[in-house]
C-alpha cells in the first residue's frame, strides 16, 4: 500500500511492498518484524553523500570505511579503515556529518588517528585486517579479521582515543584458523561485525560460517554463522548465537562470475534487538544490500556446540526479519559495510550506512542516512 503526500513528496511503504522511490522523505515501515508489533521500526530516507575515491587527508588516501560509530560527546562519527597499512598507517577517521531534520547534506573528513600494536608501535604491513568498530564506555572497540592463509588469529581489541592498545578479548575455541581448514574462520569472512548493547555486553558477528559449521552462502542455500556475546568487563565470552545468513540474492551476470553474501555489520537497538546488514556482490550486477532486525531473546546458546554441521541438538536461532532492501527501495548501494546511529541537528535519531570503496576508482565511499523510529534504547 502506497500513499503519496503531495506537500512533502514522501512515500509510506508497508513491509513487503516493492517500489522504486529515491525521493527524500521516502519511508519504509515494518510494523511487526517477525510478528512482534512492539519491535516495529520506521526508516525515513534523508539522502546520500559520496566521497569519490582518491581523496587525500593529511597525506593519506581516505577510504576503506569498514566500521562506523557516533560519539555523543563530540557529535562526531568515528570510522575505521580496513587498509592493512598498505596505503597508510592502520587508522580510524573522525568525520563530521551535516544532517538536518530532513536531509543529509555533507560529510567532512576531520582527521585520522593511527592505531597501534601491543607495544605502542605502528602495525607493519598486513599484520592486521581492521573491520568493525564501536565506541564503548572505556575506549574504542575494533576487530581484525586476521589472516587465515597466514594462520593469524582474528581478534577484538580496545584502543584509547589516541589509538593506543588497552586490552584484547578472548577468542573462543574453534575460531582460530587451522592449517587443514577443518575448523576456524575462513579467509576474509571472519570477525566483520560489532555491537554494544545498552547494558554493555559486546556482540561480535562472523561474516559467514566457520569451516566446521558448514558452507558459505550459495544461490540456493544460506550459511550458519555465529554471533559471540562477550562480557565487556572481563573480556570473556559468555554465549554464542546462531545467525542464518541468507542465500546469495543475485546471480552473476558475467559468465563464470563470482557472487557472495555475508553479514557485514550490526548495531544494537536495545538489549535484545539489533539491526544487521547483509551485503552481497554479483559480478556484472554489483551490490545488493539488505537490512534485517534480529531478536536474540530466546535464542539457543551454541557455545558448547563444536560443529553446527554435525549437530543433533535442537537449536533456536536468533529471530530475523527484513526491514529494508536498498535495491527494492530504489537505491543503488555500493559495498555497504558500516552502520551507526547518530543524531540530526534537531536531536532526531538517524541511522547511517557507510560503504567501503576498497580504494578502487570503480567504487565510492558512500553514505546513506535514514531517520529511525523503533525499539531504540539510547540509555
Amino acid at each position: 500500500m502506497i500513499k503519496r503526500f503531495i506537500t512533502t513528496f514522501a512515500f509510506t511503504l508497508l513491509s513487503g511492498a516493492v517500489v522504486h522511490a529515491t525521493e527524500i522523505g521516502a519511508v519504509m515501515e515494518t510494523p511487526c518484524p517477525y510478528g512482534d508489533c512492539s519491535a516495529g521500526i520506521s526508516l525515513t530516507y534523508l539522502g546520500e553523500f559520496v566521497i569519490p575515491t582518491g581523496k587525500v587527508e593529511n597525506g593519506v588516501e581516505f577510504g576503506g570505511l569498514s566500521g562506523l560509530d557516533y560519539d555523543d560527546l563530540t557529535d562526531r562519527y568515528i570510522a575505521i579503515s580496513d587498509d592493512r597499512a598498505e596505503k597508510g598507517p592502520v587508522r580510524f577517521y573522525e568525520l563530521a556529518l551535516d544532517i538536518s531534520a530532513d536531509r543529509l547534506t555533507n560529510v567532512t573528513v576531520i582527521k585520522h588517528v593511527d592505531l597501534l600494536d601491543r607495544d605502542g608501535e605502528a602495525f607493519v604491513t598486513r599484520a592486521v585486517d581492521p573491520e568493525a568498530f564501536r565506541i564503548g564506555n572505556d575506549g574504542f572497540y575494533w576487530s581484525s579479521e586476521g589472516d587465515e592463509k597466514a594462520l593469524k588469529d582474528p581478534f577484538v581489541r580496545v584502543a584509547s582515543p589516541d589509538g593506543g592498545f588497552l586490552r584484547e578479548f578472548k577468542l573462543p575455541d574453534g575460531f582460530a584458523p587451522s592449517a587443514n581448514r577443518s575448523t576456524g574462520v575462513r579467509d576474509n569472512l571472519a570477525l566483520e561485525s560489532l555491537a554494544i548493547s545498552p547494558s554493555g555486553d559486546v556482540f561480535v558477528g562472523v561474516e559467514a560460517a566457520l569451516y566446521q559449521d558448514g558452507p558459505i552462502p550459495s544461490l540456493t542455500t544460506g550459511s550458519l554463522t555465529r554471533i559471540i556475546r562477550y562480557d565487556a568487563t572481563t573480556s570473556e565470552p559468555k554465549a554464542q548465537y546462531l545467525y542464518p545468513v541468507s542465500p546469495i540474492p543475485q546471480a552473476p551476470i558475467q559468465a563464470n562470475g563470482a557472487a557472495d553474501n555475508g553479514m557485514s555489520d550490526m548495531i544494537a537497538l536495545s538489549d535484545r534487538h539489533m539491526l544487521v546488514v547483509e551485503r552481497s556482490f554479483a559480478q556484472g550486477f554489483g551490490n545488493n544490500v539488505k537490512l534485517f532486525m534480529i531478536d536474540i531473546e530466546g535464542a539457543t546458546d551454541i557455545s558448547k556446540i563444536a560443529s553446527l554441521d554435525r549437530n543433533d541438538k535442537k537449536i533456536v536461532p536468533v529471530r530475523k526479519s527484513q526491514v529494508l532492501d536498498l535495491r527494492a527501495f530504489g537505491l543503488t548501494p555500493d559495498n555497504i559495510e558500516a552502520l551507526a546511529i547518530g543524531r540530526a541537528k534537531d536531536g532526531t535519531d538517524v541511522l547511517i550506512l557507510g560503504a567501503d570503496n576498497n580504494f578502487s576508482p570503480r567504487q565510492k565511499t558512500q553514505f546513506y542516512a535514514f531517520k529511525i523510529k523503533g525499539p531504540l534504547d539510547r540509555n
